[in-house]
């Protein structure tokens, strides 16, 4: 075993155990944000606004992470995300002392930058990995979120509970929990992330221009003209399959609630759409080092078209075919991101890597918020239905272009 071996070893535990308080810090926020804002607004559309705002927050923060990462290494650039994300909890929690859902909605992009640390410490992962096991040390990464993402909802209610017997709303003790998880984020990074992988990584390559710091990377413009074809298919599959997977999913819930489902069923279909997006992802991982990148995105691409048409044609009623459509939704999502985001990152040099996967980043959690939106605005001016018909649409022409792809390498 090489040093770097033992080295990317440390690398996956360390990442494995911010992922997990990093996802339940993060759903911990999503699990009652839209509620808390709407009670304190008085008014729905505030609390959809909510969550677009946490969205937003990631989009905006994923390019200055990229940008740390490139210029200090990623150690810097997730203590800063998961920083962001601590400080804009307590403001969260500050507004809710408040009453002010103006201040919420501001907090809530700040907030949003602890989702940038999270999905920007798989790419951590797969900076020394080896090149047959780089998409199962994506995946490995991708997985640990599973633990935080289901436990996070569940701890909101005891954070409530131990806020309201400090004489604080119930509203501020999630977002309290949610900072210090932040907090112990940033501290497992600071304090064990060393030495940092992509200073390795690079080093490897570049060693004199690396002496002296991390580089510079190059503009947005020159960055996507120097992007090949292969990383634009990877950016264009992890944004779409995301975009995708946001806008079916939020809808659900609503179109259930009009058939009459219960919250416990409601709950049921949402944690198997949110199981099947993480607990897949080592074998998606594993089929992408062996099969290859180009058609593990492929199966990701079909299975958003398939999920698409299975729960855009299902009765608001029928919750076994709902949580059918939303489970391959999920391993839809997850294959697009494993394989995606292996694939980008073997695709470009060392050097430009954090600035194309901060790209990678931002067009994916700004197609979340617009898919969200979007999404909203389909089934209220026409049909839970046509959303399923858009959304397959939609994915067709990346399952057209990964077939295509997939030939070109054949011959």
């Amino acid at each position: 075993m090489t040093v770097v071996d033992v080295v990317q070893r440390r690398v996956l535990r360390v990442l494995a155990v911010t992922q997990v308080l990093g996802a339940a810090g993060v759903t911990i926020g999503l699990a009652v944000s839209t509620l808390i804002a709407a009670v304190l607004a008085e008014a729905d559309v505030v609390g959809g606004l909510a969550q677009t705002s946490a969205v937003l927050g990631a989009a905006l923060f994923a390019v200055p992470v990229a940008r740390m990462a490139a210029r200090r290494g990623r150690r810097p650039a997730l203590v800063f995300g998961y920083g962001a994300g601590a400080i804009g909890a307590a403001v969260a929690a500050c507004a809710v002392v408040l009453g002010s859902w103006h201040v919420l909605l501001v907090s809530l992009v700040l907030f949003g930058a602890a989702s940038s640390a999270n999905f920007a410490g798989r790419y951590a992962g797969a900076d020394l990995a080896h090149p047959h096991r780089r998409a199962r040390s994506v995946a490995l990464v991708v997985w640990a979120a599973t633990l935080g993402a289901v436990a996070g909802p569940n701890l909101a209610a005891p954070a409530g509970d131990v806020a309201v017997r400090l004489g604080l709303p119930v509203g501020a003790g999630p977002y309290l929990l949610a900072a210090v998880l932040f907090c112990l984020a940033a501290v497992v990074v600071l304090r064990f992330l060393r030495p940092d992988p992509l200073a390795i990584a690079r080093s490897a390559v570049t060693p004199a221009h690396c002496a002296g710091g991390m580089g510079e990377t190059k503009g947005a413009k020159a960055l996507w003209r120097s992007l090949p074809p292969t990383a634009r298919l990877a950016l264009g599959g992890v944004t779409l399959c995301h975009t995708a997977m946001v806008g079916l999913m939020s809808m659900t819930p609503v179109h259930m609630d009009h058939g009459g489902s219960s919250l416990r069923v409601v709950g049921v279909v949402i944690s198997l759409h949110v199981a099947s997006m993480y607990a897949a992802s080592p074998l998606f991982g594993w089929m992408a080092d062996r099969l290859g990148r180009v058609p593990v995105l492929t199966i990701g691409a079909a299975l958003v078209v398939a999920s698409a048409g299975i729960a855009g044609m299902a009765p608001s009623h029928d919750a076994p075919q709902l949580a059918a459509g939303l489970a391959l939704l999920g391993f839809g999502w997850s294959a697009g991101l494993v394989a995606g985001s292996a694939l980008l990152t073997e695709s470009v040099e060392v050097l430009d890597r954090p600035a194309a996967q901060g790209l990678s980043d931002l067009c994916m959690n700004v197609g979340g918020a617009l898919g969200g939106i979007t999404a909203g605005v389909v089934v209220t001016a026409w049909s839970y239905a046509a959303l399923g018909l858009l959304v397959g649409f939609t994915a067709l022409p990346l399952l057209v272009a990964c077939l295509f792809a997939s030939l070109q390498r054949v011959r």
